[in-house]
C-alpha cells in the first residue's frame, strides 16, 4: 500500500520549504521598503507570491524585489514590472529563468485567477538582510505576501518585516 501524501502545512513544507506570510501593507512610495527579514545565514527562496488586497492605482509604477544584504551590495531579484491598475486579487510572483543567458528573473503579474510560480526545483540564494519591495511611483494599493524558503545555513530564518 502506498504511503498517504502529506496534507495542509506538512505538504507546503515538503513541496516548497517553510512558509512565511506578511500581512497586507500599502505600497512603498517612490522608495524601497523591507517586506521580509532574512537572519542567521543564507536561505534558498523557493517561492514568493504577492496578492493585491486594495486595488493599485492606474498610474505607471515600475516595481521590483531587491535582496538587501546586511553585508555587501543590493541585488535586484527580478526585472521591473508595471503594476498600474492591478485589481484586488491580482497576483505578483517571481519566476526565474535559469536557462536564459544571462540568467534572468521576471516579476510576473496576473489578474485574480491564478499565476504560475515556476519555483520548486529553481531557487534563489539570498543572504542575511532584507528582501525589499521597490516602487518607482507613489501609487495607492496594498499587497500581502507569502514567501517559501529552505534554510541553507544552520539557524537561518525568514520573518515578515
Amino acid at each position: 500500500m502506498a504511503p498517504t501524501p502529506p496534507q495542509g502545512s506538512a505538504f507546503r513544507k515538503n513541496l516548497f520549504g517553510l512558509k512565511v506570510d506578511r500581512n497586507t501593507a500599502a505600497l512603498p512610495q517612490t522608495t524601497a521598503a523591507p517586506i521580509f527579514t532574512v537572519a542567521g545565514g543564507r536561505v534558498l527562496v523557493t517561492g514568493l507570491i504577492g496578492e493585491v488586497t486594495t486595488a493599485i492605482q492606474n498610474q505607471a509604477n515600475n516595481t521590483k524585489l531587491i535582496a538587501n544584504p546586511t553585508t555587501g551590495s543590493d541585488v535586484d531579484l527580478c526585472a521591473v514590472v508595471d503594476v498600474a491598475n492591478l485589481e484586488v486579487g491580482g497576483k505578483l510572483s517571481i519566476t526565474p529563468d535559469l536557462d536564459a543567458t544571462p540568467f534572468s528573473v521576471a516579476l510576473d503579474k496576473q489578474l485574480a485567477g491564478a499565476i504560475p510560480i515556476g519555483f520548486g526545483a529553481k531557487a534563489l540564494c539570498v543572504a542575511a538582510g532584507t528582501i525589499d519591495l521597490s516602487c518607482a511611483a507613489s501609487n495607492t494599493g496594498s499587497v500581502k505576501w507569502s514567501l517559501f524558503y529552505v534554510p541553507l545555513d544552520d539557524g537561518a530564518t525568514v520573518t515578515a518585516a
